[in-house]
C-alpha cells in the first residue's frame, strides 16, 4: 500500500494534486473566489470544508505539501494566501496530518532544473511527465507532489 499524499498550490484558485493508497495520481484545480453577498471569512470556510471533503474521499491523507510563497506581487495576494495557509495549517493540526511547506524555487529546481522557471516551464515539464494540467495551479500542485515522491520517501 502506497502512502496518500496530497500537494497544494494554495491560493484563490488552488491547485492541488493527490497520490492515493493505490498509487493513482488525480489532479485539478479548485475556485475559492469571494462570491457576491458573501462575507471575507466565507472562501476560507469553503477551503476548509473543500479539503475536509478530500480527506472523506480517501479516507486518510497521510502527508500533506504546501507551496510555499515568500514573495507576493500584491497586497490582496498576500492577505488571501495567509487566510488559506492559517485554515490549511490549523486543518492538519486538527485532523493530525504531519504537513510541510515548501519553497517555490526548490518545486521549480525540481520539475525543469532551473529555479526561476516560467509558468509555461513548469507546464510544459509536468506535460513531459504524462500529466495534462488545466491551468499552472494544477501544474504547480504536480510538480509539488512528483518533489515530495522523489525527495521525501513517502
Amino acid at each position: 500500500m502506497t502512502t496518500t499524499i496530497l500537494a497544494l498550490d494554495l491560493g484563490t484558485t488552488t491547485g492541488w494534486a493527490l497520490r492515493g493508497s493505490d498509487g493513482h495520481i488525480t489532479s485539478g484545480s479548485e475556485s475559492f473566489r469571494p462570491q457576491r453577498f458573501e462575507g471575507g471569512g466565507m472562501r476560507y470556510l469553503r477551503f476548509r470544508r473543500w479539503i475536509s471533503e478530500v480527506q472523506e474521499s480517501v479516507s486518510e491523507i497521510q502527508f500533506l505539501y504546501f507551496e510555499e510563497v515568500r514573495r507576493h506581487v500584491g497586497v490582496d495576494a498576500a492577505h488571501a494566501y495567509g487566510g488559506f495557509l492559517a485554515t490549511l495549517t490549523a486543518w492538519c493540526e486538527h485532523h493530525q496530518i504531519p504537513y510541510q511547506g515548501v519553497p517555490v524555487g526548490t518545486i521549480k529546481k525540481h520539475a525543469t532544473g532551473k529555479g526561476n522557471a516560467s509558468k509555461e516551464e513548469m507546464v510544459a515539464s509536468v506535460r513531459a511527465r504524462g500529466h495534462q494540467p488545466a491551468d499552472d495551479n494544477e501544474a504547480d500542485a504536480l510538480a509539488l507532489l512528483a518533489w515530495a515522491i522523489a525527495t521525501q520517501e513517502v
